[in-house]
């Protein structure tokens, strides 16, 4: 895995004699936001942040995706934030895509770089800063976490993809693999943040058609993906979000692996009202 290289957007604007035309989409079933959108005129900006920028690519939304929100950051050498979360009962995943920073949870700082990974559970003391001379862009995925009498919350992990072994999906011959950040089994926790990997040629061979809401971020490469009733052509640097039920699939399209940082909910009942 030291080979691998993953996508961040850097903004800026097309010129005037761009086409118009492009692969955005938002369905009932499913949205995708080509890496093309993300420029300057969509980013915003955060409370307590210094020296950051962010895309947001998913918030919770009222009959669509409810579960989560996910920011692509962008911190510029010396920022970051002494009060990143302002919400008590959010946990949160970052995952590193370009650069580096310092990250500090109740008071032991760790240093992540490209493939970095982060668990940091509700309520946890944390802090981030860019001590590198080099902008620094990471995925913030953010959750609000669903308690269950008689099992501990979760405790923070920090960790690099390259040190995780991928698991393989059985009858695949090693072509589909998932790199699991948390144990499946450890019912503490109630999203799961991994690295699915196709090699060229690979294919999920089913509609995949679940309850679990997804954000699919595309690190490396290319596929082409089943979504809801369409077939989607995407790239590194593309985003797709699902809602739950939407029939899912893809070939993975080579020449290289096809990578993408996934999102889902796991692990609790469902809700039976809305009080």
């Amino acid at each position: 895995m030291t080979d691998t290289k993953y996508f961040s957007p850097t903004g800026g604007h097309p010129d005037q004699t761009t086409l118009l035309t492009d692969r955005a989409v938002f369905t009932d079933a499913y949205a995708v936001i080509p890496k093309g959108t993300m420029r300057d005129i969509v980013t915003s900006f955060l409370p307590f942040w210094e020296e950051t920028r962010l895309w947001v690519i998913a918030r919770p939304l009222t009959g669509f995706a409810e579960t989560f929100s996910q920011y692509i950051m962008e911190v510029q050498p010396g920022g970051g934030s002494d009060r990143p979360e302002l919400e008590p009962n959010a946990q949160g995943v970052l995952f590193v895509t370009e650069g580096g920073f310092s990250l500090t949870i109740d008071n032991k700082t760790h240093e992540l770089t490209e493939g970095g990974y982060a668990y940091l559970p509700a309520g946890a003391d944390w802090s981030l800063k860019n001590n590198t001379d080099t902008v620094t862009r990471f995925h913030w995925i953010r959750k609000a976490y669903e308690a269950v009498d008689g099992l501990d919350h979760p405790t923070p992990i920090v960790t690099n993809e390259r040190d995780v072994a991928p698991t393989v999906m059985p009858d695949t011959d090693g072509k589909w693999a998932t790199t699991r950040f948390v144990d499946p089994t450890d019912l503490r926790h109630d999203m799961h943040v991994t690295v699915v990997t196709f090699l060229p040629g690979a294919v999920i061979p089913f509609c995949e058609t679940h309850v679990m809401e997804h954000g699919l971020y595309v690190l490396e490469g290319k596929a082409v993906y089943r979504l809801n009733q369409d077939w989607v052509e995407v790239e590194a640097g593309d985003y797709m979000w699902l809602r739950a039920f939407c029939p899912q699939a893809c070939y993975a399209g080579g020449p290289g692996p096809f990578r993408y940082l996934l999102y889902k909910d796991v692990n609790r009942h469902m809700k039976l009202s809305l009080g």
